[in-house]
């Protein structure tokens, strides 16, 4: 089903301009890498799985991160803003309150979820764990996301992916996200664990979507994101867009109020067919 986005107000969010018209689907997918020049993923003979999905997919070619370290640029994305967040050190779990995608989607009557490999347990808010990084997790941070919905990847319902939440986050470990380990490794990594999902969207309303949160410090902090699944329009989509144009792209799609600068982003209209609507 193709459907515009129609305003749904979210506890301490308000909606702020139109809502872009964008498929309405039944479960969105958001894989987060780490740490690679656009150049390092989109073209690259040591990503063969994502540049097949971009090939068959949209790609988005003037794609930035907006800061670095890593941290920040999640919090950007999740919720339109650092948050004051300026390294990549340990926050205080559950000490924030600001707006954000999780919440919003909760508000909407929808339902959010992240799968974070490496996470000690369901819920768990500790700061490290063997290959796990709390920094790469920025929803554990708001009082207003309930703590349960932090997953481990374990809990990635691979079987059915008719239970997954309406969207959710998947967050690969130091290694699997690329920031430890080589391109090839995360490549492999994606292939192994998305891809059966990635076929299932194509036929189920539904979506993948593959982002970085920052270049490698050597070049503009432009980064690859790729769209792959139902009503995804085939080819490149041009343009200026960061973290906060995704973010805003997510909350059209369900017709949220918009978390902080995504209220002035542009979404990611290109890349969708809505020729259906």
């Amino acid at each position: 089903m193709i459907a515009a986005a129609t305003t749904a107000q979210a506890h301490g969010t308000r909606p702020h301009g139109h809502q872009a018209a964008l498929p309405a689907y039944d479960h969105v997918v958001i894989a987060v890498f780490e740490n690679k020049q656009y150049g390092q993923i989109i073209g690259s003979s040591k990503a063969p799985y994502i540049n097949q999905l971009a090939q068959g997919g949209a790609s988005l070619t003037g794609m930035k991160a907006l800061t670095h370290p890593s941290q920040p640029n999640y919090f950007n994305l999740f919720s339109g803003a650092t948050q004051g967040i300026t390294g990549d050190g340990c926050y205080t779990a559950q000490s924030m309150n600001a707006p954000n995608l999780g919440q919003e989607l909760i508000a909407a009557g929808k339902t959010f979820a992240s799968y974070n490999e490496g996470l000690p347990g369901e819920g768990s808010t500790a700061c490290s764990s063997g290959k796990y990084a709390q920094k790469h997790n920025p929803w554990f941070a708001f009082s207003n996301v309930p703590v349960t919905t932090g997953k481990t990847f374990a809990q990635f319902p691979k079987d059915d992916f008719g239970k997954l939440p309406t969207l959710s986050f998947v967050v690969p470990d130091l290694c699997n996200d690329m920031h430890d380990c080589a391109v090839g490794s995360g490549d492999t990594w994606i292939k192994n664990n998305l891809d059966t999902y990635a076929q299932w969207a194509k036929a189920h309303n539904s979506l993948l979507v593959l982002t970085w949160d920052e270049d490698n410090y050597l070049g503009s902090n432009r980064i690859a994101s790729v769209f792959s699944g139902a009503h995804v329009k085939q080819g490149t989509v041009d343009g200026a867009y960061n973290h906060y144009s995704l973010l805003r792209t997510f909350e059209d799609m369900y017709g949220t109020g918009h978390a902080g600068n995504a209220a002035t982003a542009t979404p990611v209209t290109g890349a969708f067919d809505t020729a259906a609507r």
